[in-house]
């Protein structure tokens, strides 16, 4: 199980990183540099490195709330205290060298 919290930030690299590399050519452009990049940076991070977007895809079990983080740890736990993992047997073993 895999939760964030709502401020977390789920993607590859982090926005600012991310706008110098995507957005290069249009900051060069742009009259205010760092107004524009602060501005590409929270659509990026809304677009894409939200923990809603990724829950949505199903890449984390939920978002939650900072205050809940104990009691869903717990409960995460609680639920996977029976849990035993069923392998196939192995068909060969390592050959000794």
């Amino acid at each position: 199980m895999v939760y964030a919290w709502p401020t977390a930030e789920i993607a590859v690299m982090g926005a600012e990183a991310a706008v110098k590399i995507l957005y290069r050519k249009e900051l060069e452009q742009a009259e205010d540099r760092q107004a524009r990049a602060a501005e590409l940076a929270q659509e990026y991070r809304d677009e894409f490195a939200s923990p809603y977007v990724s829950a949505s895809n199903f890449y984390i079990t939920d978002v939650i709330e900072p205050q809940d983080t104990r009691w869903m740890v717990a409960l995460a736990l609680r639920k996977i205290l029976d849990k035993r993992e069923l392998r196939p047997a192995k068909k060969h073993g390592n050959i000794p060298m």
